[in-house]
């Protein structure tokens, strides 16, 4: 499964919201996209999920134009993962989750077997089976998340497609998501996902894809991309990268920067 973006560009009459974006994700991959409001990550998806067609370039899903896929043929390679979800009515985890379903359901046709082994399976990865008759509007951000994750995972898509998944969640609850979405790609899963945290970026990401005012600014291992030089062009303030020696694992930071000239390394026992 694979992801491949060439040469796109993209514009709103004379303003260009993306200029010349090439790269390729891999299945197995999770692939974080940093940048400030405004630089291009929405836009992006829009295009790599095949909701506009209007850009220049290429979009390869899985070696083919993504422009030649129907909606359904869509739905069936890749899952969108929203920011934010606002039920409007009192669905069950169980109900909520089927829903991602209902592109494999014929008009007229109730859920089959298939669905509901889908719908189980999908609580089990993510550990939220306990939850499948409790009300989707009365669970928590953190579990909320993790069933609409759970929603994406029954349409049997290796790629996911996530927009600032944790920008709503407590700190304790963007860990176990973002751990939980981890062990998907240990499973074979492509994760692409946009946020502003460049910790979560350290913490999780196996590649980063820096866009500032439209264009790529930087793209690789986490540690080699965000450095206080491109942290200060995404954002427009200064900041310190540090390093913490954890176990066997040296794991980098970022914070505001308190106007220090060198780099923090911590060493912790």
């Amino acid at each position: 499964m694979s992801i491949a973006v060439k040469n796109l560009s993209f514009a709103y009459g004379s303003h260009k919201v993306l200029e010349d974006i090439s790269f390729t994700a891999h299945e197995g991959e999770m692939v974080y996209v940093l940048g400030a409001n405004g630089a291009g990550k929405s836009t992006l998806f829009r295009c790599i999920l095949g909701l506009t067609d209007s850009y220049g370039g290429i979009v390869l899903l899985n070696g083919h134009d993504i422009r030649k896929f129907n909606p359904s043929q869509l739905a069936a390679q890749m899952a969108y993962i929203p920011q934010n979800t606002f039920p409007t009515f009192s669905y069950s985890v169980e109900e909520t989750i089927l829903m991602g379903r209902a592109a494999f359901i014929k008009p007229f046709h109730s859920p089959g077997k298939k669905d509901y082994v889908l719908v189980r399976d999908a609580m089990r990865q993510l550990n939220i089976e306990k939850l499948a008759q409790k009300s989707f509007k009365e669970i928590s951000g953190g579990e909320q998340q993790l069933v609409i994750i759970a929603r994406a995972l029954v349409q049997q898509t290796k790629i996911l497609i996530m927009d600032e998944p944790t920008s709503s969640l407590d700190f304790g609850n963007q860990l176990r998501v973002l751990r939980k979405v981890k062990e998907l790609t240990k499973k074979g899963y492509l994760v692409i996902l946009s946020s502003h945290n460049p910790e979560h970026a350290f913490l999780f990401a196996d590649r980063v894809l820096a866009l500032a005012d439209g264009k790529i600014a930087g793209c690789g291992k986490p540690e080699e991309v965000l450095t206080k030089k491109l942290m200060q062009k995404l954002y427009k303030e200064e900041v310190d990268i540090g390093q913490v020696q954890w176990g066997e694992r040296t794991i980098s930071y970022c914070l505001p920067s308190l106007g220090g000239e060198n780099e923090a390394y911590v060493s912790v026992g």
